[in-house]
């Protein structure tokens, strides 16, 4: 399985995903990878409804995310990997899937959380997750929108004292 492109944002597959990121990164596949939504019916019937047409969309748990990578049977696939969280990613790199770079999309606020960007908020957990995901080599890096600029993730979290 090719990766195609890794990507945390808590809201899945939606507009900008279906519409921009799938094209820009050529996939044929798009696998959300979380435990909770797997086991959601209804969230999970909502998401694969908005695959964009001619691509194959997965809602599965994060283990089952780690045997697809690492089935042959699977090699055509090239995914777009989407997470709600990097505890989460850190769980599939620690599982065999070898992503170079993850982008930080999107990750809602909730009460406790620090705003490191315009759209992504992050408790503690996130904060040790991105500096384990960096301390592995990946780049992690912030852009809401596939045009951009990339922000360094660890330079965000070092501008609001969290690292």
């Amino acid at each position: 399985m090719e990766i195609a492109f890794c990507r945390i944002d808590d809201r899945l597959i939606h507009g900008q995903v279906a519409t921009v990121w799938s094209k820009v990164t050529g996939c044929n596949r798009i696998m959300c990878c979380s435990d909770e939504v797997a086991q959601d019916a209804l969230r999970k019937k909502l998401l694969l409804q908005i695959v964009p047409p001619g691509l194959k969309g997965y809602v599965v748990p994060v283990d089952k995310a780690v045997e697809a990578y690492n089935n042959p049977k699977y090699e055509s696939f090239k995914t777009l990997f989407l997470f709600t969280n990097p505890r989460d990613v850190v769980r599939a790199v620690k599982g065999g899937i070898p992503f170079k770079s993850v982008n930080l999309g999107g990750k809602c606020f909730k009460d406790g959380d620090t705003m490191i960007s315009q759209a992504v908020a992050v408790n503690a957990d996130d904060v040790a997750a991105i500096k384990e995901l960096i301390g592995m080599g990946i780049e992690v890096e912030i852009r809401k929108l596939a045009n951009d600029t990339k922000i360094d993730a660890m330079e965000a979290l070092k501008a609001k004292g969290l690292a």
